[in-house]
C-alpha cells in the first residue's frame, strides 16, 4: 500500500501538470485536502524539484519543474488572469488596440483595463506606442502567447478567447 503523502503528492502534481500556472486556492478547491496538508505536500514537491513556483504579484502559481521557462511562466501567469487573458486575446486577434478599444470590447471601465495593461506592460508582455493622443498596445511576443494559450486551452475553459482565436471548432 502506498504511503498517504506520496499518494497526495501524485494527485497534487497531476493537477499542477494539467493546469500549469494554477494557484493555491484553485488547488484547494479541486482537492479534498486541509490547507495545511496541501501546503506541506506542495512544499515537498518544490523541495524535491518536481514543482516550481512563480509569483505573479497576486498569487503564487505552480508549474511542473523544468517544463516552462521563466518567460513562459510570465505569459502563463497573465493567461491565468481572466481579464489579462481577454486583453491578450483581443490584441492577438485585432491588435494593436487602445485602452478605449479594449474597454468597449470587454465592457469594463477604462481604469480597469488600464490597470491590467500596466501589469502586462510591467511584465514586458505588452508594449505601448503613442500616435498623437492615442496610445496603442501590442503584444511583445504574440506567437508565444498564441502557442501557450493553444497548447493549454483545455485548462482555461474560456470560449470567448477560443472564438477570438478561431479555436471554437476544436470542441
Amino acid at each position: 500500500m502506498e504511503e498517504p503523502d506520496l499518494e497526495s503528492r501524485r494527485e497534487i502534481y497531476g493537477l499542477v501538470e494539467e493546469n500549469p500556472g494554477t494557484h493555491f486556492r484553485h488547488l484547494l478547491e479541486q482537492l479534498d485536502y486541509a490547507q495545511g496538508t496541501l501546503q506541506y505536500n506542495l512544499r515537498q514537491l518544490i523541495d524535491d524539484g518536481l514543482v516550481e513556483s512563480s509569483d505573479d504579484g497576486k498569487y503564487t502559481r505552480y508549474y511542473p519543474a523544468g517544463e516552462f521557462s521563466e518567460s513562459d511562466q510570465i505569459v502563463m501567469n497573465a493567461l491565468r488572469r481572466k481579464y489579462s487573458r481577454h486583453i491578450i486575446a483581443h490584441l492577438l486577434a485585432d491588435g494593436p488596440l487602445t485602452t478605449s478599444d479594449l474597454s468597449d470590447r470587454l465592457e469594463k471601465s477604462n481604469s480597469t483595463i488600464s490597470w491590467h495593461l500596466s501589469k502586462l506592460t510591467d511584465a514586458d508582455l505588452v508594449t505601448k506606442e503613442r500616435d498623437g493622443v492615442a496610445v496603442y498596445y501590442t503584444l511583445t511576443d504574440s506567437e508565444r502567447a498564441r502557442y501557450l494559450y493553444t497548447i493549454h486551452r483545455q485548462s482555461f475553459t474560456d470560449r470567448l478567447v477560443d472564438r477570438l482565436l478561431g479555436l471554437w471548432e476544436s470542441y
